[in-house]
C-alpha cells in the first residue's frame, strides 16, 4: 500500500511570496491568468509566466533550478504563483524533462520504531535536495513488494530505496533493467541491485550469544517473533554460535509480531518448558522488555541469575530498570546514507563504495553486568 507522499521542492519557496501592485503588462498577465484559470479550473504554467511577464522557460527553471534565475526574476515568478495558487504538476515536468523529482521508497513498517529511524535518516537526507519522497509500506508481505515495486517503476521515479535483499526474480530482473538508482537497505550482500547498505544480521545474532556465554551464562534460550528473511539470518547466527560452543537449541517463536506482550509470553513459555534457563537472547528489543517483565513477575535477579540481550538498541533498552543489553543497528545511517547515495548516482557521480557495511555494536548494560 502507498501511504504518503512527502517532500519539499527548493522552487515551493515561492508560495510564500506576497501580492504587489502591478503595472500596464502585469494587469494584462493577470487578466490572461483568471481567463485561463477559469477555462481549466487550474491555473497553469503558461499562467505563472503571463502574470510575472517572463516566458514559461523561465518559469520552469525557477522552479525547478532556482539559482540559474535572477533574484528580480524570481520575486516575481514567486509573487505569481503565489497569487495564482499555482501547484507544479509532477506529471507534466517528467514530461517536459524526462526526468521526476521522486524518489520511491519501499518499506515493510512506518510504525516499527526501527524504520521510524530510517524513515527519520530520509527525511533528514532528502532535505534541501529538491527530490521528494514516495513512501509504500509492504507491511512485510513478499506479495506486496512484488506488486508495488512495479508500481512504483512504472512512474519513472528518479531513484529507488528497498529493504533487504530478498525481493522475488521477476522484482529483481524489473529493477535491474530498469534505468535508475537503486539502494537496498538494512542487509550485507555480495550481489545487490546496484547499491547496499546494511550489516551481517548472522553476525550481529552470533555475537549476541558469545557475549551471554562470555558473562558466564550457559543455559541459553532465544525468543524470537515474526520471522522476516532478516530475522531468520539472525536465527542462522544464533544457532551456530550455540552449536558452536555445544549447547542445545532452546527457543520460543511466534509468527506474530514482535512486542513486549509477546516477549513476556515467549518466555514464560520457554521458561516453563526449560527449568534453569538463565539467559535469553531477543530478536527483537520489545521481546527483551518483555522478557525482564517476567522475571521481575517471577522474582529472578537480572542479571545476577539471568541474562537478557535485546536485538536493535531502541531508547527503552537504555530506559529499563535494570538497563538492558542490546545489539545497535545504525538504522538512522542505513536511511539518509541510501538517500545521499541516490542523489549522487542521480547526478552521476557513483559513489566511491557502493557496497557499504555500516557493522554493528553490542552495547552493554545492566543486564548481562555481573558484579
Amino acid at each position: 500500500m502507498v501511504e504518503t507522499v512527502q517532500g519539499a521542492r527548493d522552487g515551493d519557496a515561492g508560495r510564500t511570496g506576497t501580492t504587489q501592485g502591478r503595472t500596464g503588462d502585469g494587469r494584462a498577465g493577470a487578466q490572461v491568468g483568471r481567463m485561463s484559470q477559469r477555462r481549466s479550473g487550474r491555473p497553469t504554467l503558461a499562467d505563472v509566466a503571463a502574470l510575472a511577464g517572463v516566458g514559461a522557460i523561465t518559469v520552469s527553471r525557477a522552479l525547478r533550478r532556482p539559482d540559474q534565475v535572477s533574484p528580480a526574476t524570481r520575486e516575481r515568478i514567486a509573487q505569481a504563483v503565489a497569487e495564482l495558487n499555482y501547484i507544479p504538476d509532477p506529471q507534466a515536468r517528467i514530461l517536459a524533462s524526462g526526468r521526476s523529482d521522486v524518489i520511491g521508497v519501499i518499506l515493510p513498517s512506518l510504525t516499527n520504531n526501527v524504520y521510524a529511524d530510517v524513515l527519520q535518516g530520509i527525511y533528514d537526507g532528502v532535505a534541501g535536495t529538491g527530490f521528494q519522497i514516495q513512501i509504500g509500506n509492504t507491511r512485510y508481505d513478499p506479495e506486496e513488494e512484488a506488486r508495488l515495486a512495479p508500481l512504483f517503476a512504472s512512474q519513472r521515479p528518479a531513484a529507488m530505496l528497498l529493504t533487504g535483499i530478498d525481493q522475488t526474480p521477476a522484482t529483481r530482473a524489473l529493477l535491474e533493467s530498469a534505468g535508475f538508482p537503486i539502494v537496498q537497505i538494512m542487509e550485507k550482500g555480495d550481489d545487490p541491485i546496484d547499491m547496499i547498505i546494511g550489516f551481517s544480521h548472522f553476525d550481529a545474532a552470533q555475537a549476541a550469544i558469545r557475549h551471554l556465554l562470555g558473562r558466564g551464562y550457559r543455559r541459553i534460550g532465544v525468543l524470537g517473533a515474526r520471522m522476516d528473511p532478516r530475522l531468520m539470518r539472525r536465527q542462522e547466527g544464533w544457532r551456530a554460535a550455540l552449536s558452536e560452543a555445544g549447547l542445545p537449541l532452546r527457543e520460543a517463536i511466534s509468527p506474530e509480531p514482535s512486542s513486549a506482550t509477546m516477549g513476556r509470553a515467549l518466555a514464560s513459555r520457554l521458561m516453563d518448558a526449560e527449568p534453569g534457563l538463565d539467559a535469553l537472547f531477543c530478536a527483537n528489543d520489545d521481546l527483551a522488555l518483555g522478557a525482564l517483565f517476567e522475571c521481575q513477575a517471577r522474582g529472578i535477579a537480572v542479571p545476577r541469575d539471568f541474562g537478557i540481550v535485546g536485538f536493535n538498541d531502541l531508547e527503552m533498552m537504555a530506559a529499563a530498570v535494570p538497563s538492558i543489553t542490546s545489539v545497535q543497528t545504525r538504522r538512522y545511517r542505513m536511511g539518509r546514507l541510501g538517500i545521499e547515495m541516490l542523489v549522487e548516482r542521480i547526478a552521476g557521480r557513483r559513489p566511491a563504495e557502493p557496497n557499504v557495511d555500516l557493522g554493528f555494536e553490542l552495547i552493554e548494560r545492566e543486564s548481562t553486568r555481573r558484579g
